[in-house]
């Protein structure tokens, strides 16, 4: 059974093409989150919605609890770390992370960046020693991601305002969003990252609906990708 981690990040309810001022990466999320039950009824989804309900920022108590050591947290530092602990106990459950941000300002939402520091913890996601070599997703020395104990996946899906922002675009150098999220993730060891976004979303008109039918079609095709990816690493094996 998969289990996938659906996590939205817009503020804004509801789902472009069906509600007014709805999400277009709402709508993103909604369609590959229906094509991969469509092709796993029983895959076990988890649903998170920082857009309505934004992660705690990190504050100074929250440092404090983060660098004290296992064995001399308080309760109460505990209990500052528990939003945290549940968000990164999601993250670790999932094969694959379907993560719906728009861009803002070229880069990510604060409530997507707060959901960023709180999964990024020492001894929990990631490790630091001066042992460590070289990092195998990000070339980093004396860190170790946690979280490449076993292929997980994570799935951007992004709607911007303008146009031109995709890797070979002339606007690649102002995209902040894609790589800043690849970088953090691959960082605690997820080592799959797949982007597909929505464009022209202020122009609107035939070429916000061309983007966002190219959007949903290259949706279609990774569903079924990765889940004959994913599906085929949890056959049993022969002995």
């Amino acid at each position: 059974m998969t289990r996938l981690l659906h996590l939205d990040a817009s503020p804004r309810p509801g789902h472009a093409g069906t509600h007014k001022h709805g999400s277009h990466s709402r709508r993103l999320t909604h369609h590959f989150v229906s094509r991969w039950r469509a092709l796993e009824p029983g895959v076990e989804i988890v649903y998170r919605d920082i857009g309505v309900n934004p992660p705690t920022l990190t504050s100074v108590k929250w440092i404090e609890a983060e660098f004290t050591p296992t064995e001399k947290k308080t309760d109460s530092m505990r209990a500052v770390l528990a939003e945290s602990d549940a968000l990164i106990d999601e993250v670790k459950a999932a094969d694959i992370l379907v993560l719906g941000v728009p861009m803002y300002n070229f880069g990510m939402p604060a409530a997507f960046k707060a959901w960023i520091d709180n999964i990024t913890r020492i001894g929990r996601t990631v490790d630091f020693d001066m042992q460590y070599g070289a990092h195998p997703y990000v070339p980093l020395e004396h860190y170790l991601p946690l979280l490449a104990d076993r292929p997980r996946h994570a799935v951007l899906l992004s709607s911007r305002g303008g146009f031109g922002f995709d890797r070979q675009g002339p606007l690649a150098a102002f995209n902040h969003l894609e790589p800043g999220v690849r970088t953090a993730l691959q960082f605690i060891g997820i080592g799959g990252f797949h982007d597909i976004a929505i464009e022209h979303q202020e122009e609107g008109g035939d070429a916000l609906a061309a983007s966002t039918q190219s959007a949903l079609e290259r949706i279609d095709r990774l569903v079924e990708r990765l889940h004959s990816e994913v599906t085929a690493k949890h056959q049993p094996q022969p002995a």
